[in-house]
């Protein structure tokens, strides 16, 4: 590809072919990579946040950021904002994970003040999230981020949902 040449999507709109890590990150042309999360997909509010819960099990919040950020996308209700900051949260531990440490953290915070927005009386925000513990790991993750160096996605991964006990 030509240095002014761009990848293109079937709707004629710049967008990269090139392999992506499993943190989101561009790789040479024929590289090996991970597949992407496809964009545009209509979830149900469950499938959203079990996609997500499993990729960021996974190490791959990148991905679970895509998810995230398709319900955001799609909703033009009360809950838009939960969906961006959920979005924001998932981008904040990838650049986190990158090495991005003050990005990261500054995108944290942004995400933890959005979803804290949506905590019920007793803390649980809709969907049966656990906006105290989300805003709460968070903000500890920010705390510790400057200077770090990068952070294990996987072992830094949110509970989206309160655990039984």
């Amino acid at each position: 590809m030509g240095e002014t040449e761009r990848d293109r999507d079937e709707r004629g709109r710049a967008r990269s072919a090139r392999p992506r890590d499993g943190l989101g990150r561009p790789l040479p042309y024929g590289a090996a990579g991970v597949e992407r999360q496809p964009e545009g997909v209509a979830r149900t509010v469950e499938g959203t946040l079990a996609e997500a819960q499993e990729l960021l099990d996974a190490g791959r919040p990148f991905h679970a950021h895509e998810v995230f950020e398709d319900a955001w996308k799609a909703d033009s209700g009360p809950e838009r904002e939960l969906w961006r900051g959920l979005a924001q949260l998932a981008v904040g531990l990838t650049h986190a994970a990158r090495g991005n440490t003050t990005g990261g953290a500054r995108l944290l915070l942004r995400g933890a003040g959005r979803v804290a927005d949506f905590a019920g009386p007793g803390g649980d925000g809709p969907h049966g999230l656990d906006i105290p513990g989300l805003v709460e790991w968070a903000r500890e993750l920010a705390g510790r981020l400057a200077g770090e160096a990068p952070v294990d996605p996987r072992a830094e991964a949110p509970r989206l949902r309160r655990q039984p006990r």
